[in-house]
């Protein structure tokens, strides 16, 4: 064997050593046994001082080492815990783990704070500061629902609202959802516009984007309250989901939504008579939805 053989040897034995107590630390991590993660990271750091990996283990192992489980005592502690979570440990998460593991070994953490929040009341003004969010991000959609129910008339409020809808998109998918999802419309267009990438749902993007390109609005955010209605004109068939929607009388889009499941129900049933002062009830809440809609039937009696 030459010279030269015998360094390249020694260079891969060298760049394995540290991939092998790197991925000892990892292993540890994935554990979560804080003690043996602790022992490999101090192995890592000892033979490999520079290595760029190290922070980031720090971060999480520290994370599994202190693991407090008192109750918060009030909102300001928790929304101190939750900025240590995000700004710290799940940067370092993302920066060690693969993508799937880093979420699975996040979830505890957002476990830990959703039960030391589980005494704090609701707030508007902090609405965060809860641990039905909390709940959500662990990745349990039964409790975070249970939390946000707590919530005294929580389908009057967007922030509860928006978490139960999340919860049974999550639980139940978007079937189920499609109720919730129309009353969140209509209460907090902007919210219900913020959960949209969050749940991340194919045809519900895609039915979001053709709204967007095709309806008859300001361009607005508040347009997106008339989207449950608009979706009754394209998607006739979702008028049974819809109709299991809580009512806001106070909402024109709410109104103009039941409406036109009213209106869908008379044409099923061949009540021209009706139909005629619905229809005139319709344009008068939006004419912009009542031209869409009367496009559609004049495409069908062609």
């Amino acid at each position: 064997m030459t010279m030269q053989q015998t360094v390249k040897q020694l260079d891969i034995f060298a760049d394995s050593r540290d991939v092998m107590l790197r991925n000892d630390v990892l292993e540890q991590l994935q554990r979560r046994d804080a003690v043996s993660a602790r022992t490999a990271l101090e192995q890592l750091a000892t033979g490999y001082p520079d290595d760029g990996a190290l922070p980031a283990m720090s971060v999480l192992v520290r994370e599994l080492e202190r693991a407090p489980t008192a109750p918060f005592a009030d909102h300001a502690a928790l929304a101190i815990a939750r900025r240590h979570l995000e700004d710290e440990v799940v940067p370092a998460a993302r920066r060690v783990l693969p993508a799937q593991t880093g979420h699975a070994w996040l979830a505890p953490c957002w476990r830990a704070l959703a039960d030391r929040a589980a005494t704090l009341a609701f707030l508007r003004a902090d609405a965060d500061s809860h641990s039905a969010p909390l709940w959500l991000l662990a990745g349990d959609w039964a409790a975070a629902s249970e939390a946000a129910q707590s919530i005294e008339s929580w389908w009057r409020i967007p922030a509860p609202l928006a978490w139960i809808t999340e919860a049974r998109y999550r639980a139940q998918g978007l079937d189920a959802a499609w109720p919730l999802l129309a009353e969140l419309a209509w209460l907090a267009p902007a919210r219900f516009a913020a959960l949209l990438p969050v749940l991340g749902d194919a045809s519900l993007d895609a039915l979001r984007r053709r709204f967007d390109a095709e309806f008859p609005g300001t361009g607005e955010v508040d347009d997106d309250a008339w989207f449950p209605a608009w979706l009754l004109v394209i998607k006739p068939a979702l008028a049974g989901r819809l109709a299991e929607a809580r009512v806001q009388r106070e909402q024109a889009a709410s109104r103009a939504t039941a409406l036109l499941g009213e209106i869908l129900r008379r044409e099923h049933e061949g009540d021209q008579h009706e139909l005629v002062s619905l229809r005139e009830e319709l344009s008068r809440l939006h004419a912009g939805l009542f031209d869409a809609y009367m496009a559609t039937r004049r495409v069908l009696h062609r």
